[in-house]
């Protein structure tokens, strides 16, 4: 699995002008499933997310949490970040198969969501418009292979 989280003041993603889900300060999360992920997977990335200290505190040092400002998260699905780039048109073989994807991207956000983490998602092969205040900015890139 990829993530790209985006520390952020507010997000939002909107299918057909209206909006799906909308997240003041936080965590906007693109997530990638590959062909081999596990639930395991998607387990272990959650938990690392949720307990990423990102947050400054009263000294400016980024050292707070989510649950320790209020936080939520907005996670949209986003094959594209299993995109093979060799040529100028990519390619998208190395993303996961709906079949095997969706039921890991409900996984991640039910994981997120036991942490007591407010969850707004997009819908999974949406054509979505997502807009967010980047916050810092901070992002950052997670790869269950690296991680």
């Amino acid at each position: 699995m990829r993530a790209v989280v985006t520390r952020v003041s507010e997000a939002a993603v909107r299918i057909d002008g209206e909006v799906n889900g909308q997240i003041g300060r936080g965590y906007f999360i693109l997530l990638g499933i590959g062909p081999l992920d596990t639930e395991a997977e998607a387990m272990r990335l959650a938990e690392k997310i949720v307990h990423l200290r990102v947050f400054s505190d009263a000294a400016g040092k980024m050292n707070l949490a989510l649950a320790d400002v209020g936080g939520s998260v907005l996670i949209v699905s986003q094959f594209t970040l299993y995109a093979d780039l060799k040529k100028r048109r990519p390619g998208f073989s190395r993303a996961a198969k709906p079949e095997t994807a969706i039921p890991l991207y409900e996984k991640f956000i039910a994981c997120m969501a036991a942490h007591d983490v407010p969850v707004e998602c997009g819908v999974f092969g949406a054509n979505m418009q997502v807009s967010s205040v980047n916050d810092g900015p901070v992002t950052l890139l997670f790869d269950t292979d690296e991680v």
